[in-house]
């Protein structure tokens, strides 16, 4: 199982946890590119796709074609914590989110759409999710 780490804040954690949110967003920066989409080098190779939004977005700059295919996300309530949970990876693509679930106004970014709690833990204890 090919597993993604990302931190989040308290609320946010807490708002996937509830079912609320169902989208993760994240900055359309190399730090993010490198870790979601295959083929990433700083100042790398030139994008073969010429229909891929998010090369259109950089304009070329960054070779972004391929989303690195992730079965699932490990979100840690806040940075270092031992509180995780596991939540299904269902795609990735790029765009505005609801700023109500955190994205920022008038900014593309990352959207990572989520699927359902696979589990949790809590300062070690794992517990799986019953749906």
């Amino acid at each position: 199982m090919k597993i993604l780490d990302l931190s989040l804040t308290h609320h946010w954690y807490d708002e996937i946890l509830s079912g609320r949110k169902k989208e993760e967003y994240r900055e359309m920066k190399p730090f993010y590119q490198k870790r979601l989409m295959d083929g990433f080098k700083k100042g790398g190779i030139t994008c073969a796709n010429k229909a891929c939004s998010i090369c259109r977005w950089n304009k070329g700059q960054y070779p972004l074609c391929r989303p690195i295919k992730y079965d699932a996300i490990r979100f840690h309530r806040g940075q270092g914590s031992p509180t995780t949970m596991l939540v299904e990876f269902l795609n990735l693509r790029t765009g505005y989110g609801k700023t109500e679930w955190g994205a920022p106004d008038n900014e593309q970014v990352f959207i990572i759409s989520l699927g359902r709690i696979l589990s949790g833990t809590s300062g070690g204890q794992t517990s799986l999710c019953k749906e």
